[in-house]
């Protein structure tokens, strides 16, 4: 196989984030149920669809749920946001992938079928934020948005124990891997971000600096993300020794 350039490299990270605002725009605007993003975290992802999100017109109503997510949460959650419209995102919230009750349902809510019923028949009661009971069944309208760091088609293809589920998802919901998978891939994202406009407090031979410090170490820096770039960049400003700062902070031993 015919080793990629730096210039298809770019050209096909950029068109695949190019989709992913496609799509996040198909979620805001009811089109499409539900979006799985996957990719490395860092380097763009969230920024993108939580981009999208504050452009929108001030009538959608959204949440962003971050960290960990027990079902009972889950299910309030989709309870809140069950109307045509509403958007429900899950930034880095990965526990509800390894959760049965949880996975099943995101099945339900990410299903193509005409109506998507969501049910919690126990003797567990919910509350709103009014204090009002929560129905133990309701219909669910909404989007939902996956961001995760999961690779799910490498889980798939090693047959994990998850494999089944998120076969199940990905026939449900629309499926982006952003493509990136080496260090390589990471520098030329990280460039392409800065080229449109992170670290424009630099100059252009400062950002420049930037850049070939990354390349230049690229196995040796502590994670290769927009974080470091946005560190590095702060380094490079105004200072004449910025590297041997740079190699000391953000460089392995």
């Amino acid at each position: 196989m015919t080793k990629e350039t730096v210039s298809q490299i770019k050209e096909r990270i950029a068109e695949r984030f190019d989709i992913l605002d496609i799509l996040t725009q198909e979620c805001l605007n009811g089109n499409s149920r539900a979006l799985i993003v996957s990719g490395p975290p860092g380097l763009g992802k969230s920024f993108t669809v939580e981009r999208r999100l504050k452009e929108s017109s001030n009538e959608l109503f959204y949440s962003i749920v971050k960290g960990y997510v027990r079902p009972t949460g889950l299910f309030t959650m989709l309870y809140k946001h069950r109307n045509k419209g509403d958007v429900l995102v899950f930034d880095d919230a990965d526990t509800i992938f390894f959760d049965d009750t949880s996975l099943n349902l995101l099945k339900t809510v990410c299903d193509t079928t005409e109506k998507r019923t969501v049910s919690w028949l126990s003797r567990t009661n919910f509350k709103d934020e009014d204090n009002e009971n929560i129905p133990k069944s309701f219909d669910f309208e909404g989007s939902v948005i996956f961001i995760t760091n999961l690779d799910f088609d490498a889980l798939i293809a090693k047959s994990h124990k998850l494999a089944p589920h998120l076969k199940a998802l990905i026939s449900r919901a629309h499926y982006i891997d952003l493509g990136m998978k080496s260090k390589e891939d990471y520098v030329v994202r990280i460039q392409q971000v800065i080229e449109n406009g992170l670290l424009s407090a630099l100059n252009e031979s400062e950002r420049e600096d930037v850049t070939h410090f990354l390349k230049s170490n690229i196995n040796k820096l502590r994670e290769i993300s927009l974080r470091m770039a946005i560190k590095l960049g702060a380094i490079r400003r105004g200072k004449s020794d910025w590297e041997k700062i740079a190699r000391v902070t953000c460089c392995k031993n």
